[in-house]
């Protein structure tokens, strides 16, 4: 826990340090798990263990988020679902393959977002075992 709280107290500018810790606590109570820092600038939610038919396999974090300078980056893996019913009603965003992208956390509808990130984990899990971090 020690390097999720320095790098929450380390985010820049002020706005996005504020943004970060709304979302570390949000996190948290959306999913019931506790954070880990992956590779120094994501923190992630749960995990899970893939392997795929090449026989290649890892582990990634379920679900979390990065505060960006420029964006919030928000992670709902593994994005193939088609959310865009939910996506449709959570206010002012972009979307990559498996990220969302919020210019600022208040563009978001929060229940919305909660919303999301439950039918993402149940989407993940349909793949892959999800379990705690």
């Amino acid at each position: 826990m020690t390097d999720v709280a320095r790098f929450l107290d380390a985010v820049e500018p002020a706005r996005r340090h504020t943004e970060a810790a709304r979302l570390d606590a949000f996190f948290r109570e959306v999913t019931g798990w506790q954070p880990v820092l992956w590779s120094g600038s994501m923190l992630g939610y749960g995990r899970y263990d893939y392997t795929y038919a090449s026989g290649r396999t890892g582990s990634y974090f379920a679900t979390g988020f990065a505060p960006r300078k420029a964006k919030l980056s928000i992670y709902i893996m593994p994005g193939y679902a088609d959310f865009s019913g939910i996506l449709g009603r959570l206010g002012t965003h972009s979307i990559g393959k498996s990220c969302l992208y919020l210019n600022k956390l208040e563009d978001a509808d929060m229940d919305v977002l909660a919303e999301l990130l439950r039918a993402g984990l149940a989407d993940l899990a349909k793949s892959w075992p999800v379990r705690s971090t």
